[in-house]
């Protein structure tokens, strides 16, 4: 039996294929007159994507679930809105269309982008060929990705339309109140380290803090790239954690479990690591291409973890209520008591006077 995402009444629920051909008409958008073929590429319990191919085009859909969750139709708007303030940057992205408010047509708002040609190691078993043998192409892949959060650093976000779009002013202040607030809202259990690196970041501070647009969850899993060697960044994708904050929490987000030399770098995540650059060189990068000092780096690593393990518990708590759609949500648990415990580490052996 097909998944209820490919089977054409879901299809017939979450495109409308004849509704969205209208709308699309309207807007004069690409294959003007000819039917809407959807089909399914991915999603869970906060997304679906499905592919249209229409008058020899393919296009992209993104939108929430049939069950709607809450706040998700205002996420579709906003994603749409900064993939459109970088259209004409070089940062790389899917190229976004139109946006839809009118959640009568499907059910819900969502937006059309332009098909991203290219691979995700998240769809893979392991590096596509040449980057599973060939480490020296390997090493660029990890380049690829400092870079493009570097450039989406240096975007002047206000000049491209996103004056309101985030809350900069006090976003350091406001970040462990935040986060632990949410957890409150549903913890069941401790989490061992997390307390001790929020009281360190209660106490501490970035040094020097610009505002510019940060991703919020950017990591190779969150990337594509294009077939084939050298190594060239596609897309930047999934930008539903987007906002106007500190760009540098992106880079710390990387490098929060980005094993060094002399650890395991075959098994630490659902990458191999062999043969990338270690993580004083990555921020050495970054901060070459940004024009962004990562002195600071230990700061940023710390909230990172504490945040991820905020996070990642919310939707351990839902798998174990019974509440979660995805079954995968059950290796959050360790996951989780590992970031915390390293959070804590980190805070109390770093030197940090920030």
């Amino acid at each position: 039996m097909p998944d209820k995402q490919d089977s054409s009444e879901h299809i017939q629920k979450a495109v409308n294929p004849l509704a969205l051909a209208r709308w699309m008409d309207e807007r004069g958008l690409p294959g003007a007159g000819s039917p809407v073929k959807a089909s399914f590429i991915s999603g869970g319990a906060s997304n679906e994507i499905f592919l249209l191919e229409r008058g020899g085009e393919r296009l992209v859909m993104r939108r929430p679930p049939l069950k709607v969750p809450s706040g998700r139709n205002e996420t579709m708007l906003r994603e749409y809105r900064v993939l459109s303030a970088l259209r004409d940057t070089d940062v790389p992205h899917s190229r976004v269309l139109a946006a839809c408010e009118d959640t009568d047509l499907v059910g819900a708002c969502f937006y059309l982008m332009e098909h991203v040609d290219g691979w995700s190691c998240m769809n893979l078993d392991g590096w596509p060929e040449p980057f599973d043998e060939d480490l020296v192409v390997r090493r660029s892949l990890a380049w690829e990705l400092v870079d493009a959060i570097a450039r989406l650093s240096r975007v002047d976000w206000e000049a491209n339309g996103l004056e309101g779009f985030g809350r900069p002013d006090g976003f350091h202040e406001r970040q462990v109140a935040r986060w632990t607030a949410h957890l409150d809202s549903f913890k069941f259990r401790e989490l061992p380290g997390l307390d001790e690196a929020a009281r360190w970041l209660s106490k501490h501070g970035p040094r020097a803090y610009r505002p510019g647009i940060m991703h919020g969850d950017y990591q190779f899993a969150n990337v594509m790239f294009r077939h084939g060697a050298p190594a060239r960044m596609a897309a930047i994708v999934d930008w539903e954690m987007a906002t106007v904050g500190d760009p540098l929490l992106d880079l710390a987000w990387v490098v929060m479990g980005w094993p060094d030399e002399g650890e395991d770098r075959s098994a630490s995540g659902y990458v191999d690591y062999t043969g990338m650059p270690n993580r004083d060189e990555l921020c050495e990068r970054y901060s070459r291409v940004s024009g962004r000092s990562t002195d600071d780096i230990d700061y940023y690593v710390v909230l990172a973890r504490f945040k991820m393990a905020c996070v990642l518990e919310g939707g351990y708590a839902r798998y174990k209520k019974g509440g979660a759609d995805n079954p995968k949500m059950a290796m959050f648990g360790d996951v989780v008591l590992d970031m915390a415990r390293r959070a804590g580490e980190l805070a109390r052996s770093t030197d940090y006077d920030g």
